[in-house]
């Protein structure tokens, strides 16, 4: 089964972080944040289809792929669902990470500034 035929929830959080980073509010989070994310997330089982997106807190901008300027300041894997709990602040990240729904590689303290705060707070899912 091809990834490109997956779609997932978290795709709609992306695109409304896309618009978000241009507002007077991201560029905020830019400010403070500085910081580039990979973010990798699976439509059923971590590590398998994952669709990649490069959340670049430097610049400001939200890509789908993994990220071409070096590494990433911190690499976070997700299963779509429980993306979508920690990014609408449903689910603790910390729990998440230590349930083992959210894996982290890279630098721990980047992890640890990667929180609820930085997602457009949605209207309606």
């Amino acid at each position: 089964m091809a990834s490109e035929s997956v779609t997932l929830k978290s795709d709609a959080l992306m695109d409304q972080m896309k618009q978000h980073l241009s507002t007077d509010a991201g560029k905020e989070i830019v400010k403070k944040i500085g910081l580039v994310y990979q973010i990798q997330i699976a439509p059923k089982k971590i590590g398998y289809n994952e669709v990649i997106y490069t959340v670049d807190l430097k610049k400001g901008e939200v890509t789908k792929g993994p990220y071409e300027g070096g590494k990433p300041d911190a690499t976070f894997s997700f299963k779509d669902e429980d993306f979508v709990k920690v990014a609408l602040g449903k689910m603790n990240p910390q729990l998440a990470f230590m349930r083992g729904a959210m894996k982290i590689k890279g630098s721990l303290s980047a992890a640890q500034k990667f929180t609820p705060d930085i997602f457009p707070k949605p209207a309606k899912m």
